[in-house]
């Protein structure tokens, strides 16, 4: 079996120390540029694009890399609360033509009620959910050529209609996660792929199972993949001592903070990350070589996977295991990473191989001839 390995574009910033800016790497275009160049050359899958209020356009960024990338899919945020349906299916006909049909959807309702009131959006959870189911039946219909009449509870076109065919057919992919009822429905309902945050091996699978036995019932099937941060070096001492240094500079009261703020938002995901650590430094090795410390300051994704090649690659065997067709990586900082995880892990990996990238210089950085990582 092959997996599908994305990795993740840190379009709200970078990092070697979480909680100090002063360590911090601007999210310029040219920077986000020379990340994914990286992935792609590497032979990761595809390429997470996030959306958020301290994000880059999604959008945007993704045009920006069409003409320097060859291969590589994007996995663009598609906000179902704060975009227009007819529009968002044009745009999307467009981006995967200029991308060769190499585009993604992340389908996104929204999470921080704080931040989406700033962009005009004032919809509790349920309201949310209800909107991306409405937007979704929509959108999808779109990519058929027929003209839609729709009066639904949030989302009302008269004469709608997509007049400019996909690449691939007959949309670009949805992927999509949630932890919540509505959300397992709505993945159940409308996506191809569901994606969940990394939890212990077995609360992912039972998160797939309700998803798929969902699905069943309404005669679809679905891929399910898992969001991970990895930290990866030669030896597992030096892992953990990689994971330590990354909190090193955090305070009590830069956790405190975080976790008042992650406690306000109304995302079943986002509590189910905070109770695995409780804030707590002590309990950051939630399952074998699975630690929370990213999740202590940083919202959504908050998991890493922690060791040598190996160890790291028995872990990603447990979630395939567990239901996983594709894991969404990222490693702090995420150039640097992206290059140690290709080179030591991918060897271990079906369908992967040995890490070869030429002579090719991206940043000058690090020396990245085959079999040297960055030092």
């Amino acid at each position: 079996m092959s997996l599908d390995v994305f990795w993740f574009l840190p379009t709200s910033g970078d990092t070697r120390y979480l909680g100090a800016s002063d360590f911090g790497r601007a999210p310029t275009n040219a920077y986000m540029r020379q990340i994914a160049v990286a992935a792609d050359e590497l032979g990761y899958d595809g390429l997470l694009i996030p959306t958020g209020s301290s994000c880059l356009d999604p959008w945007v960024t993704a045009a920006s890399l069409a003409p320097v990338t060859r291969r590589i899919k994007l996995l663009v945020a598609l906000r179902t609360s704060l975009g227009n349906v007819t529009a968002s299916a044009r745009q999307a006909a467009t981006l995967d033509e200029a991308l060769g049909g190499r585009l993604l959807l992340n389908v996104v309702p929204g999470g921080d009620a704080t931040e989406l009131a700033a962009d005009g959006v004032f919809l509790d959870h349920e309201a949310r959910y209800e909107y991306a189911d409405e937007f979704l039946g929509v959108w999808r219909r779109l990519f058929t050529g027929e003209s839609i009449d729709f009066d639904g509870k949030h989302v009302r076109v008269k004469g709608a209609k997509n007049f400019h065919e996909s690449v691939q057919k007959p949309y670009p992919p949805l992927y999509f996660g949630g932890s919540s009822e509505a959300a397992h429905e709505i993945a159940a309902e409308h996506v191809d792929t569901y994606l969940t945050w990394g939890e212990p091996p077995a609360a992912v699978a039972a998160k797939f199972a309700d998803v798929r036995e969902r699905a069943a019932r309404r005669g679809r099937t679905l891929r399910c993949g898992v969001r991970l941060h990895v930290i990866v070096r030669e030896t597992s001492d030096e892992a953990w001592a990689a994971a330590d240094s990354l909190i090193s500079r955090l305070t009590d009261e830069d956790i405190t903070q975080s976790q008042q703020n992650f406690a306000k938002m109304d995302s079943v995901g986002q509590r189910r990350m905070a109770e695995l650590h409780g804030g707590r430094r002590d309990r950051l090795e939630i399952s074998p070589n699975l630690w929370a410390g990213v999740g202590l300051v940083r919202g959504g994704a908050g998991t890493a996977l922690v060791g040598d090649a190996q160890t790291v690659a028995a872990r990603l065997r447990e979630y395939t295991e567990a239901g996983a067709d594709s894991f969404v990586l990222s490693g702090y900082p995420h150039l640097e990473e992206a290059y140690r995880f290709a080179e030591l892990v991918f060897p271990l990996l079906p369908g992967k191989g040995r890490v070869t990238t030429g002579a090719r210089q991206t940043g000058g950085a690090f020396d990245i001839r085959a079999g040297h990582g960055p030092r």
